[in-house]
């Protein structure tokens, strides 16, 4: 049972990462990190060092920069256990945008691997990296 337990509190840790990366808010990404590591993050984009980064330089810098509007849809997760710290949680995803320059429709799809640790008995994110899949 306490597998389960852990396992629903991963998943409930992907669905608020998915609405943090939607809102865009700090108030929303920021409590998702770990604050007793040097998070990181990875994408086609860069290499992003320190949660302050990822959220500056990444999600507003890119992100928010490059789309007015972003849902990003998991599929397949796979909820992956390493110790009572420590898990690592794979899916594939797509994205819905609408482009800011242009308004146009736009989405990519691949996959992302999140590490997570556990900090005052809260599922915390280490390291997000993401690739983009080829057509």
């Amino acid at each position: 049972p306490l597998f389960h337990t852990e396992k629903e509190r991963l998943l409930q840790a992907v669905e608020r990462y998915k609405k943090a990366i939607h809102t865009q808010k700090e108030e929303d990404f920021l409590p998702l990190w770990a604050e007793n590591c040097e998070n990181g993050l990875i994408s086609p984009s860069g290499y992003y060092i320190g949660t302050e980064s990822i959220y500056r330089d990444f999600l507003i810098g890119k992100i928010q920069a490059a789309y007015r509007q972003i849902t990003l849809i998991s599929q397949r997760v796979d909820v992956r256990i390493v110790s009572e710290e420590q898990a690592v949680v794979v899916f594939s995803y797509s994205t819905d945008c609408i482009r800011r320059d242009s308004g146009e429709p736009f989405g990519i799809a691949g996959l992302e691997t999140q590490v997570y640790c556990k900090e005052k008995e809260q599922w915390k994110l280490m390291h997000v990296h993401y690739s983009v899949q080829k057509e």
